[in-house]
Order: C-alpha cells, then structure tokens, then sequence
C-alpha cells in the first residue's frame, strides 16, 4: 500500500516537474509575441536613390532642374546695364521656369529686391528683401550696391527677427539592426513656406546618397520618422542632411549639407549565446527548484514503506 501511494505521489510530481519545465521554455515565445504586439512605431521610410544637383524629383524620377537659373543670371546682367524692364521680365520668368535650388533662390529674391529698390518701388523691394532674409539670414549685399537698394535692405534687416528654423534630434545608443528613430520638429516659420522636406542619408563612407520625402509639421509639431535598419557586424555611423521646399518645390532652406552632414552613430551588439538567455538560466533555476522541491517531498511527505510500532505477541 505504501509503495502503491509513493509511486502514485513520485508520478503526479513527475508530471508537475514536466509541465513547469515545458511551461517555463514556452514563456520567452509568449514573452517575445506580446511585446512585439505591444511596440508601436512610425513606419520605416522608403528611402529612394538621390538626385544630382542639376536635378529635381518629380515624385516619381529625376528630370532635369529647368533653366531658371539661366533666367536669374540674364536678369542679374540686365540690372547691371540698368535694362530694369528686361530685368523684371527675366526674374519673373526664373519664378516659373522650374524649382530652384537654395542658392539660386537666394539670388532670384536678392536681384528682386535690387531691381526694384531701382525703381524706387519701396514696398516691392521690402518684400523681397524680406523673402530674402527668411532664404539666407545672414546675407549681406555688396556695398558696391546704390545706396537706393542698400538702404531698403538694411531698414528691412534690422526690423526682421524671427526666421524660419528646424530641428532635428534622435536618440542616442541605436542599435544597427533596428530602425532609427528620427524626429524632424519645425521650430518657426514666418513666411509659411515649410512644406516638403527631403531627408539625404547614407552609411559614412558611401559614396552615393539617398533620398526620402516627407511631409513637414506645423511650427511647434514634431515628425517621427524611422530610417531602416543598416545591418552589419560592426559599429557605423549614419550620415544625413535636409532640404527643405516651398509648394512649387523650390528649396527654402537646408539643414546641414552634403560637404557637412550630421552623423547617427550606431552600436554593434553580438548576439547573446542561448545559453546564456534570460529563459534558459531561469528553466535551468526553475528545474533545480522543482527537483528539490520533489526530494523534499519524497522525505517528508509520501506515505513510508513500513509503519512503525510493535506488535503484542501475549496470548490471551
């Protein structure tokens, strides 16, 4: 009866230990499943080849950027010979002829503004100096330059002081399997003319670029953004840069460049031996607990084999 019960008993903490240990290899696969479920995040961007600098995207290709800044250098010329008429008909003409670069966007509303100060059309030339100084705001004309321009612009300088501004941050420590996070945030914008950005990225030491667009945030907003993992066996460094457009697709500001970009570094991390996981060190625990556990139940717990006392043998 005794060796019925312990066997009964040894089996039933068979079964037990059996179902923890199984229970226990099956918790990193539960564990891993609900945190993946639980994790949100923005969607990686689609980064796309770059285009030169003779070049605009289309949103579907590169073509080429037009010839208005061919139109910008005929009108500059014009102002320099005084030709005010065919300076106004060439400027206007860049202000269609395509999206413009940073550079020749800064010069299409300098020479605006130069022309019309000219003319003696105060009110046109505060507006493109304006526009000017929200492009580049720590431009300077030539002081070659009649005083008739020169004087416009200093008066519309010193009255401005806010300009247009973005900030880009991402935490540090990213691993270089995982996405990484970037978050592009618009600080100010007076002229309203944020509206598109184009982030430039490429693994430092690459020698070509690429590309993805975006949206940008209202002034105070932030925009997460997540670049794709880069993979490897070795720490790296991610290189980027922004450019940012108007509506017409005309560059109104750059956020570093590609002589000067910014750098992500990324952090390597060998994979972690299985036997050296959380889940299998806390089975292999869990399993010595449960073996204890059943010796000490066997000892102190299970039914004896023999019952102890004595017997009477006086016969009545």
């Amino acid at each position: 009866m005794g060796r019925h019960a312990r066997r009964r008993n040894g089996s039933s903490a068979g079964v037990l230990f059996s179902a923890t240990v199984k229970l226990l290899l099956t918790l990193p696969l539960l564990f891993g499943a609900a945190c993946h479920g639980a994790a949100t995040t923005s969607p990686t961007l689609t980064l796309r080849k770059a285009c030169t600098d003779h070049e605009r995207w289309t949103g579907r290709a590169c073509e080429p950027a037009g010839d208005g800044q061919a139109k910008i250098e005929a009108g500059k010329q014009a102002i320099a010979q005084l030709k005010l008429d065919d300076a106004k008909r060439d400027l206007d003409a860049a202000d269609t002829a395509g999206p413009l670069d940073h550079a020749s966007n800064i010069t299409l509303w300098e020479q605006r503004g130069i022309a019309a100060s000219y003319i003696e059309d105060e009110a046109a030339a505060s507006s493109a100096f304006s526009m000017l100084l929200a492009l580049d705001p720590g431009h300077f004309l030539s002081y070659k330059l009649s005083p008739k321009a020169t004087l416009v612009f200093e008066k519309v300088r010193n009255a401005t002081s806010e300009h247009p501004a973005i900030e880009i941050n991402w935490a540090h420590g990213a691993l270089v399997d995982d996405p990484v996070p970037v978050d592009i945030e618009v600080l100010s914008d007076p002229k309203k003319f944020l509206r598109k950005a184009t982030l430039f990225v490429r693994t430092r030491g690459d020698a070509s670029w690429r590309a993805a667009d975006l949206s940008l945030p209202s002034p105070g907003g932030d925009h997460r953004v997540m670049l794709p993992p880069v993979g490897g066996a070795k720490p790296v460094s991610l290189e980027l840069y922004l450019r940012a457009y108007d509506d017409r697709g005309n560059e109104v500001l750059s956020w570093a460049d590609a002589s000067r970009p910014r750098e992500i570094p990324l952090r390597y991390e060998p994979p972690t031996p299985w036997y050296r996981k959380w889940w299998v060190i806390t089975a292999a625990a869990s399993a010595v607990a449960i073996a204890t556990g059943v010796t000490v139940y066997e000892l102190t717990v299970s039914p004896p084999d023999k019952i102890g006392g004595t017997v009477d043998r006086t016969t009545p």
